[in-house]
């Protein structure tokens, strides 16, 4: 049985390191952020953030989530259907292969190795009404006070303007995640980009 720990930050980083070394499937919910939970396992605990390899409704691989600790409103560790989805895992053949090493201390660095793991990242924004937006591409350039993405709209169209975010209002970063992943299939190679002021993204 999993134990449900209201989170006040001061211990979480300490849970989930423990449950990365004992490669636990844990669940977490960001109350503020969405409805519903995250299933994974713990690849790696920064200051800031840590990474997580979801395991999706279908016992499938989602992708990795990189979160906020600040926003995990609560953590049961082990999940509490742990050794159910254990086996299905294992039934799967899959097995949880996270990157060694992967920056978590500050945004930058996540953003910068995201890119190099993946040809898309998925870039999660805080919106004034507290709930995450989502753009999806390839990032283009980084600079002092964010960076420049080279999006796919969600008709899986290349955008041939480049759009800017701030690093301080990036709140998750997803990679190789399903929805990305097909969206990148369909658009193929992206087109050069046009010379012009950075745009407005198209929100997923």
């Amino acid at each position: 049985m999993g134990n449900v720990i209201e989170l006040k930050t001061t211990g979480q980083r300490a849970q989930l390191r423990e449950a990365q070394q004992q490669h636990q499937l844990v669940r977490l919910w960001r109350g503020e952020l969405e409805h519903g939970s995250f299933c994974g396992y713990v690849g790696g605990v920064g200051r800031e953030f840590f990474l997580l390899w979801v395991v999706g409704d279908g016992i499938t691989y989602d992708g990795m989530y990189v979160m906020r600790h600040r926003d995990v409103s609560e953590l049961e560790a082990p999940d509490k259907h742990a050794p159910f989805m254990e086996k299905a895992l294992a039934l799967k053949h899959l097995m949880p292969r996270t990157p060694r090493g992967f920056p978590l201390d500050d945004i930058r660095s996540v953003i910068q190795a995201a890119a190099a793991q993946a040809p898309v990242i998925g870039v999660h924004v805080d919106s004034e009404d507290e709930s995450e937006v989502c753009y999806i591409g390839r990032l283009i350039s980084a600079e002092e006070d964010g960076f420049n993405l080279q999006e796919i709209s969600p008709d899986a169209e290349w955008l041939r303007e480049a759009s800017f975010f701030s690093w301080d209002e990036v709140s998750t970063v997803s990679i190789e995640d399903g929805y990305a992943t097909s969206l990148l299939a369909v658009a193929g190679t992206p087109p050069p980009l046009e010379q012009g002021d950075s745009g407005v993204g198209h929100a997923h």
